[in-house]
């Protein structure tokens, strides 16, 4: 709220000091951009045939040139057997032979790739693109979870005090006397199912405490305001003053911990998922690419690996700049 007509307010003063860190434009850009691509590959307008084999198995990538691997085709002994009226599995082996990719489609398969291929022959770059629309995902949703619940738990803690605040204050002293990622694999171990909403809840369960404790802090400070307190002589439900009044002007807090949450659940989700506890087989994310490329390594293909951690270190990298740059921001101490 501002004291005289045309003054700039919070979020207009914020853009202004954002606006004037270039830092902070160019990761804001580079964030909007992954957005915009995780939004294309949900639609199904980028990375929608990543499951087709297009390269041979391992293709590295084309600035590499090819290494001397081909095709493997038709085995020999279907080809035999289907033409043998002696042999009792003729038939079987010739529908076997039918139900294989035949020479001239293995044949076509590329040699090199742009960035390289995987053990079935799936391009790198398709493949990241849809690990990434995973991984942002699970991150935004379970970041608004985790901030949605540690709102919810500050706003009652810490308007209404009391029991209700020795309650939720017992619960955060549990919950943050177990090191994050423990408490993110015990929940996981205990619930025993694989999925993206499966780990959503299991981020959004164990994440709420950050928010909570300044959510707590922002209500504690506030319910004895005066705009507060006349909310309360007009008759306005305590709800009302908790959301409708008071929530507005902490608003701020809750963003800045969804930007800063969302570096934190991409990490953990990826660790979740090299673990063996995060996505099921046939979804693909950073944390399975890099579960995958363990075992490439040893083999000496270093691509998929490559290409996922640095989608992610981007990704991560750019997101906590912004998260930095709108703290700052939105710090009612620096002057705009």
């Amino acid at each position: 709220m501002t004291l005289f007509r045309g003054a700039p307010g919070v979020w207009t003063l914020a853009w202004r000091r954002l606006r004037a860190d270039r830092l902070a434009m160019a990761a804001l850009a580079v964030v909007a951009g992954w957005l915009v691509l995780v939004a294309l590959s949900a639609a199904g307008l980028v990375a929608a045939g990543w499951e087709r084999e297009v390269g041979v198995s391992y293709a590295p990538p084309s600035f590499l040139g090819a290494s001397g691997s081909v095709p493997i085709p038709a085995p020999a002994s279907i080809s035999a057997a289907r033409g043998n009226p002696f042999d009792p599995l003729a038939a079987d082996l010739a529908a076997l032979r039918a139900a294989l990719p035949d020479a001239a489609a293995t044949q076509a398969r590329r040699a090199t790739l742009p960035f390289g291929a995987d053990k079935w022959g799936h391009d790198i770059v398709q493949k990241t693109i849809k690990g990434a629309e995973t991984s942002i995902v699970v991150g935004l949703v379970a970041a608004f979870v985790a901030v949605g619940l540690g709102t919810l738990a500050g706003a009652l803690a810490g308007y209404f005090g009391g029991i209700v605040d020795d309650l939720f204050e017992w619960l955060y002293s549990v919950f943050t006397a177990i090191p994050a990622i423990l408490m993110i694999l015990t929940v996981a171990a205990v619930l025993q199912t694989k999925g993206v909403g499966t780990i959503v809840l299991i981020l959004g369960l164990t994440g709420w405490t950050g928010p909570y404790r300044l959510m707590r802090a922002e209500y504690l400070r506030h319910r004895r305001r005066e705009y507060v307190l006349a909310a309360q002589a007009i008759g306005a439900s305590a709800w009302r003053r908790m959301f409708a009044h008071i929530f507005p002007n902490v608003s701020h807090v809750a963003l800045v911990q969804v930007s800063i949450l969302v570096v934190g659940f991409i990490k953990a989700e990826v660790i979740l998922s090299f673990l063996g506890f995060g996505v099921p087989a046939g979804v693909v994310s950073w944390g399975s690419m890099l579960n995958e490329a363990q075992n490439e390594l040893l083999l000496g293909k270093w691509w998929q690996l490559t290409a996922a951690a640095t989608a992610m270190a981007l990704l991560v990298t750019a997101f906590s700049l912004v998260a930095d740059a709108l703290r700052d921001a939105l710090d009612p101490k620096v002057k705009a």
